[in-house]
């Protein structure tokens, strides 16, 4: 169940951080409607890789869908567009 309180309960701060743990967030909210969230520091950086890693995949599935739709270029025409030497 959340863990939901009023944002005025931050007046009693270390009360409130005492009850964040991985897995269970508290929920501020204001004048009934939801602020913020204070989360564990170890689940927000679980967080942010996860985030990473879905980014770097939708990349990839556009490259992919790129190279079926556009094809790719030979190493020799890459060389000679950028103005390579061997």
């Amino acid at each position: 169940m959340p863990n939901i309180k009023p944002i005025s309960d931050l007046r009693n701060y270390t009360a409130v951080i005492n009850e964040v743990r991985y897995g269970n967030r508290v929920y501020l909210t204001r004048n009934g409607h939801g602020q913020c969230a204070i989360i564990d520091m170890k689940e927000l950086d679980e967080l942010d890789k996860q985030k990473a890693l879905y980014q770097l995949m939708n990349k990839l599935n556009e490259a992919e869908v790129s190279i079926r739709e556009e094809g790719t270029v030979s190493a020799e025409a890459l060389e000679a567009e950028l103005g390579v030497r061997g």
